[in-house]
């Protein structure tokens, strides 16, 4: 399967792991661009880079605060990863349903001996 040339969407822009990153610093909030990138150990036009594609997915929305500008999490453009996921939901229930059954017979087969 050819790999899509572009990070345009959601899937493609969080598949990088200092994307994923970013997120979840800004889960707790607002934050610049320089705390981001120190937190990181990442410069900061790599962090701004990253902040960019984040924005253009819909994932990050900024706003200018004084002399700085503030990043934060929009996760409303989460919502096709939440969905495609979500869509395993019936895999995982029924696989920790069978390992339930598992386990309360292993607990059973034990206490009979």
């Amino acid at each position: 399967m050819a790999r899509a040339a572009t990070t345009s969407d959601v899937f493609n822009a969080i598949a990088e792991p200092q994307r994923r990153d970013i997120l979840a610093l800004l889960r707790a909030g607002e934050r610049p661009v320089t705390d981001l990138a120190r937190e990181l150990g990442m410069t900061q036009p790599g962090a701004s880079k990253h902040l960019r594609v984040l924005r253009e997915v819909g994932l990050v929305r900024d706003r200018k605060a004084g002399k700085q500008r503030l990043y934060g999490l929009d996760a409303r453009g989460l919502r096709p990863v939440h969905e495609w996921t979500g869509g395993f939901e019936r895999f995982w229930n029924e696989s920790f349903d069978r390992l339930d059954t598992y386990v309360q017979d292993l607990k059973q087969t034990r206490q009979e001996q």
